[in-house]
């Protein structure tokens, strides 16, 4: 799979507003096979795999030998994102699928769906889709 994914292990917000016109909630990642739960942390935002399609897979890899074990339930891939703008925020996702991290923007578009995209340091690779608001 050469796109990013941004959030679970088939790839891999800060506003207080309404609570449909915020990312916080759950979100279905383009591909649905995966749930992400976007939430308050600390003074950022953060999101973490909530459910699978299917039996959850292994962080396989991870950089880090010791959580390649570990489940992708509860994996955070969303990481310190921050206000960038009207309905945009910035930080960093997590990729699953390759075990590295990467600059994100994510994007409001509508109550009901977000723009993720993710893209390498210094310009490198780039990838997007669209999350779905779990009701």
């Amino acid at each position: 799979m050469k796109r990013i994914i941004l959030a679970a292990f088939g790839f891999a917000a800060l506003s207080v507003g309404a609570a449909s016109a915020d990312p916080i909630g759950e979100w279905r990642v383009g591909d649905g096979t995966a749930t992400v739960r976007i939430k308050k942390c600390g003074a950022a935002l953060c999101g973490f795999v909530a459910s699978t399609r299917g039996a959850p897979g292994k962080d396989v890899r991870n950089p880090d030998p010791s959580k390649r074990t570990r489940s992708v339930i509860g994996l955070e891939v969303l990481i310190n994102l921050r206000p960038g703008g009207d309905k945009t925020w910035t930080g960093t996702t997590y990729n699953a699928e390759d075990g590295l991290l990467y600059n994100a923007t994510v994007t409001e578009d509508g109550e009901r769906a977000l723009q993720i995209k993710g893209c390498g340091a210094n310009g490198g690779v780039c990838g997007s889709e669209t999350w779905t608001r779990v009701k």
